[in-house]
């Protein structure tokens, strides 16, 4: 599919997720930056061209030297077939390499479908069939003892529809693509004589993020260059980041915290971005105090391991002005000494923080308020469009510039997410709170049956789906259990057929794997018991199944101590 060099709107699947109106509104109110992410970079380089962008244990990378490489990558995947509209499969940690890739398809109007590394056949899979790509892009020496290209290699044996697999960090077989040669191959200014021809639009879609659902199936979130730089300004300016700021990220970049919270506020500030491949506590603090680090931020287990790490005295984290994190932000400050604050991010495109130099108390009780001009919260009671009274708790609902408008060619799943005024029914719960004479938000926690592992969700019915496959098992439910790491684990309540022993953690995980389940989605305990608690109207109650894993939990504690 072709479009139109600077189009309005770039329809998928005949789907335009903007009105003219919403378009005109937004950008004149600012709420939307009305260029495309490529442009952003390209302007980067020709006003900071020798600033560094890009940092990492490997390389250093100036704003002219990302925008080079990228704009080569641009012409070499049109070279190579591919087209404006084309979707592509990311498989990446955060390496210069992604980087490089990611604003290569920026530029010339290929849409990266934003998965994990971790993401194995069955997840892979469903996001193949359900975004139509066409092209694959592989880190391939992501994880040690498992080639990744190899399982990239079989996926696309496996989904004919994709005709390119691209290989960041090692060799090409024949009929693939190098990333290496992309890069050297376009030498400027051709590519970019090449790539103007595909130039999307601010409002073509730029991405494909990804939100997790209760039953498992992918739930595709088209974000646009306009919009998602918007977004990422406000985050900015929230923050105050600027030229002089280094960030730190040391979790997947492809995710949407990474991007929208770390790599394009960095972007529009002209600042530096450290990222580390893997997180390693002791790594990550160094990084802090020889990289000079001003800002960073933990979605995953980051600030909890911070907080029980009894050496970290011994780092200089004195550079640092400010971390932000979704849970325990008071022991984070009182570890470390600097001012930390709550946060709430949603794919679907609520943010809300604090600024970072509001009073503790209201960045330690709540995620803080709305970063986006024109962005409009309701809480309403759960299942209605009924508004809950001040200061209980209710279903967060919001619209607004940075809303998305719909799921990808996922009509039905679309219209019973959103109310008929537009606004868009999150399934979590909050609860207003009025500081300092401001409407701010208390996270009190979630309706949908979802798990947060270290800021991974993952659905609770997708998990049993697969485990009732177990020829031990006659009936499971999986919930949430509470982890001082990671925030949530998850945990398998088992019935047993007649006859067979009860399988351990070790036994599911090696059946699940092989199943071709990520490894993160993967119970991490097995409880077995002979019946499930039911509600009044004799449904299965989870919630007190969650409430008997706490006690458990919390009598194992006592007994340790």
């Amino acid at each position: 599919m072709r479009v139109e060099p600077g189009s309005l709107h770039f329809p998928l699947n005949g789907v335009v997720y903007h009105s003219t109106e919403q378009v005109t509104r937004y950008r004149g109110t600012g709420a939307w930056i009305w260029r495309t992410i490529g442009d952003e970079l390209r302007s980067a380089a020709s006003l900071a061209s020798d600033r560094e962008f890009i940092i990492t244990d490997e390389a250093r990378l100036t704003y002219a030297e990302v925008d080079r490489a990228s704009e080569s990558v641009a012409a070499g995947l049109l070279d190579a077939g591919l087209e404006p509209g084309d979707r592509a499969i990311f498989q990446a940690g955060p390496v210069k390499e992604l980087v490089i890739a990611l604003f290569g398809c920026f530029k010339c109007g290929v849409i990266p479908v934003c998965t994990l590394p971790q993401f194995r056949e069955h997840e892979i899979g469903q996001l193949v069939r359900l975004s139509g790509a066409s092209a694959y892009f592989v880190q391939s020496d992501f994880s040690p003892g498992f080639s990744q290209a190899d399982f990239a290699r079989d996926m696309v044996r496996r989904n004919p529809a994709i005709g390119k697999l691209v290989v960041m960090r090692g060799p090409a077989r024949s009929g693939e693509i190098s990333l290496e040669d992309l890069v050297t191959g376009y030498p400027a200014p051709h590519s970019r004589a090449r790539t103007r021809a595909a130039d999307p639009g601010p409002c073509d879609v730029a991405l494909f993020q990804l939100s997790g659902g209760s039953t498992g199936v992918p739930k595709i979130i088209p974000r646009m260059h306009a919009e998602y730089l918007g977004a990422s300004s406000a985050w900015k300016g929230r923050h105050r980041l600027g030229q002089d700021d280094v960030s730190l990220w040391t979790l997947p970049l492809i995710h949407n915290a990474g991007m929208i919270l770390m790599m394009f506020p960095a972007l529009l500030a002209r600042g530096k971005l450290v990222l580390q491949q893997r997180f390693d506590l002791v790594a990550l603090l160094t990084a802090i105090q020889t990289r000079k680090v001003t800002y960073t931020g933990s979605i995953g287990p980051i600030a909890a391991s911070m907080i029980g790490y009894p050496d970290i005295g011994r780092f200089d984290l004195s550079s640092l002005r400010m971390m932000f994190t979704l849970t325990r932000a008071d022991g984070l400050e009182e570890c470390t000494g600097i001012p930390s604050q709550l946060t709430y991010g949603i794919t679907e495109g609520m943010l809300m923080a604090s600024s970072p130099d509001a009073p503790a108390s209201i960045r330690h009780r709540s995620v803080g308020w709305p970063i986006g001009n024109g962005d409009e919260i309701r809480l309403f009671a759960p299942g209605s469009e009924r508004p809950v009274p001040p200061g209980q708790a209710g279903e967060l609902c919001f619209r607004g510039p940075h809303t998305f408008n719909g799921y990808y060619d996922a009509p039905s799943l679309t219209a019973e997410s959103f109310t008929p005024e537009g606004f868009f029914r999150s399934g979590d719960l909050m609860r207003e709170l009025v500081l300092d004479g401001r409407t701010h938000y208390v996270f009190e926690g979630r309706l949908r049956d979802n798990i947060n592992r270290g800021g991974e969700k993952f659905g609770a019915e997708e998990v049993e789906s697969f485990l009732c496959r177990h020829p031990a098992v006659s009936e499971v439910r999986v919930v949430s259990m509470p982890d001082p790491l990671l925030g949530e684990r998850a945990c398998a309540f088992l019935i047993l057929r007649p006859g067979h022993a009860a399988p351990s953690v070790a036994d599911l995980g090696e059946f699940l794997q092989a199943q071709g389940l990520a490894k993160f989605k993967i119970p991490e305990r097995v409880e077995i018991t002979s019946e499930f608690p039911l509600t009044r109207v004799g449904k299965i109650d989870k919630q007190a199944l969650r409430s008997r894993i706490r006690d458990i939990l919390a009598d194992e504690k006592i007994a340790q101590s």
